[in-house]
């Protein structure tokens, strides 16, 4: 456990300075060629990217793509095996404690103190940091007005919701007043009500100048959260850009989705050649890739195709992915 220090200060004084106080840099994360290696196993391989402040940046992949132990390299809790890697113009393997004061982690797993009162749970934590009561106390109550907390502020953790613990470790992570937020898997769990007051957090939290680094497997949580994001798949990145840009580079516009029963769908591919720009077909569901999805839909109709449920959507992430690597991103 850090020392605590009983000095009457501000946030700001705890924190140690870094080169950002002088002027901030172009961007707050470089990554140059980053590997990390376990053993034969290489969980990030040579990935590099930038992400300049203010930005809502995403890491999107399945399981076991690299995103956590990038991460943990970021938060200085993993060292790299390989590569350069800046936060606010510090590396976190020889300068972890000066970079750690500036960031605030949410991990995939809430690590709340369950025999704590909510309050105390920020209140304790702020500790660590080195941060005096006075300021502290008012800051727990201003973090949970923003989590929508206050009236569970008396209440143990473990009678709350998994919903309310999710917000809780992210008021708890935000009580040093982080400039680099890391959220790892933040709605992973969550029912789509608690996932959509999560996001509202979020972004006020980006409104209010905070930077965000965000992995998911959700294609739809990056679509709404990401400025920027990359697809990262075998410790590789696949591909960058905006949510918007990526769709409309590797997708099309529209998607039509058939399911002529498991035993059919792996059949009648051949069959659906030629409709729309692609077909790909998967154990579930056949998908035919098109700018039109209901012009589509009558070609397979005048082809006396009968599927047994149909459906039309717009392009996503998880069609980015399916088309970069082959496979679903909950693979």
């Amino acid at each position: 456990m850090p020392e605590l220090v009983s000095k009457e200060s501000s946030p700001k004084e705890a924190h140690v300075s870094s080169p950002a106080e002088a002027g901030p840099p172009q961007y707050v994360i470089t990554a140059e060629n980053l590997t990390k290696r376990y053993g034969d196993v290489i969980a990030v391989d040579g990935i590099s990217f930038s992400v300049p402040a203010g930005e809502a940046f995403g890491l999107l992949g399945p399981n076991g793509a690299g995103k956590s132990t990038t991460m943990k390299m970021i938060g200085g809790v993993s060292q790299r095996t390989s590569g350069s890697l800046s936060i606010m113009g510090l590396d976190p393997d020889r300068n972890g404690p000066e970079v750690r004061a500036h960031l605030g982690v949410v991990p995939q797993q809430d690590n709340l103190d369950e025999e704590l009162k909510v309050r105390d749970n920020l209140l304790v934590y702020g500790r660590y940091f080195g941060l005096p009561m006075s300021y502290l106390k008012p800051k727990a109550d201003e973090l949970l007005e923003f989590a929508q907390l206050t009236d569970k502020a008396k209440s143990k953790v473990d009678a709350l919701s998994g919903g309310m613990k999710r917000r809780l470790t992210i008021a708890r992570s935000l009580i040093n007043e982080p400039r680099i937020l890391l959220l790892d898997e933040p709605t992973t769990g969550l029912d789509p009500q608690a996932r959509h007051i999560l996001w509202d957090r979020l972004f006020r939290l980006k409104e209010q100048g905070v930077t965000l680094i965000l992995t998911t497997h959700y294609m739809d949580e990056a679509e709404q959260l990401c400025d920027r994001l990359i697809v990262v798949d075998k410790g590789k990145i696949m591909a960058e850009g905006s949510p918007a840009s990526l769709i409309r580079e590797y997708s099309t516009r529209e998607v039509l989705e058939l399911r002529f029963g498991s035993e059919r769908n792996a059949t009648v591919g051949a069959e659906l050649e030629g409709i729309g720009e692609r077909v790909e077909t998967l154990p579930d569901r056949v998908l035919i890739y098109a700018h039109d999805g209901e012009a589509a839909l009558e070609e397979v109709s005048a082809r006396g195709l009968r599927p047994v449920t149909s459906l039309v959507r717009r392009s996503s992430l998880e069609d980015v992915f399916l088309r970069l690597t082959g496979r679903s991103l909950v693979d």
